[in-house]
């Protein structure tokens, strides 16, 4: 695998080529999922779940990313390196620019992500106008758990629908390099991406995204409690880690996940 970049995915999408992302904690599990052909490397705000024990990404600091970026970093050549933003670290343009220039300089990262639509824009401007790339996230927002009351499927009606597709069409203007869906149903991903020019990776959002994305725990069954109807346990299939990852690799280009009992309907 050659050295991946925003530039290499935009040529996927172009091409009708499916490229693969799962989170990475650390430095071991980087080297793993790159042998296994993963594309991007997303060194999530999930983190304060499967790592560090929380209810909620929300308590993840902007030094726990920075942290954990570093880690994948050194186990990583080849991927891109995707870093979340945290909850509150991009309340401002200042703070943001700040932030994110931290997730590069310190940990290595070459993308961040963060939450939130139109609203953000101005934001994503800042950001892209220092040259840092950025990928936009819109559906279920984690970090606005308390918010929306809980973890739901979003854009099920005609108007939230809409909005959805206009914040995505306003944040690719804004300059975002990437979008991440989450839990929409999958005629609205299916829009979403077809609307767009930039790469749309998708998690619970169906098959007709760009890219796929899951919780590496997930992906591996060993989350404890219910799991999400969007994620398969590889694990299970595979007998083995590296295996697993493979076999995931390989579903997502082959189309052979997500299908539609992973997907949501409006």
């Amino acid at each position: 695998m050659s050295k991946i970049t925003v530039a290499t995915l935009k040529k996927m999408k172009a091409a009708g080529e499916k490229f693969v992302c799962l989170t990475a904690y650390d430095a071991l599990f980087a080297q793993v999922l790159e042998a296994a052909g993963i594309e991007i490397l997303l060194v999530g705000d999930s983190l304060g779940m499967v790592i560090q024990g929380h209810e909620s990404t929300l308590p993840v600091t902007i030094d726990d990313i920075v942290y954990h970026t570093q880690t994948v970093h050194r186990g990583s050549k080849q991927a891109l390196i995707m870093a979340d933003m945290p909850f509150m670290s991009y309340i401002n343009e200042t703070q943001a620019l700040e932030n994110a220039a931290r997730v590069l300089k310190e940990g290595g990262a070459h993308i961040v992500k963060l939450e939130g639509g139109a609203a953000f824009a101005g934001i994503v401007r800042q950001l892209t106008a220092h040259g840092i790339p950025v990928c936009g996230h819109l559906g279920l927002l984690p970090q606005s758990v308390n918010k929306i009351g809980g973890y739901k499927v979003q854009g099920t009606d005609a108007q939230s629908a809409k909005s959805i597709l206009n914040d995505a069409k306003i944040l690719e203007q804004a300059g975002c390099d990437v979008m991440l869906l989450e839990c929409v149903p999958l005629e609205l991903a299916r829009q979403v991406t077809e609307s767009l020019s930039i790469p749309v990776i998708g998690i619970g959002a169906g098959p007709h995204c760009d890219g796929q994305v899951l919780v590496l725990q997930d992906m591996l069954g060993i989350t404890p409690g219910k799991r999400p109807r969007f994620t398969h346990d590889f694990l299970k299939d595979t007998g083995s880690v590296s295996a697993a990852v493979e076999a995931y690799v390989k579903a997502v280009k082959t189309g052979a996940f997500p299908l539609e009992q992973h997907s949501f309907t409006a």
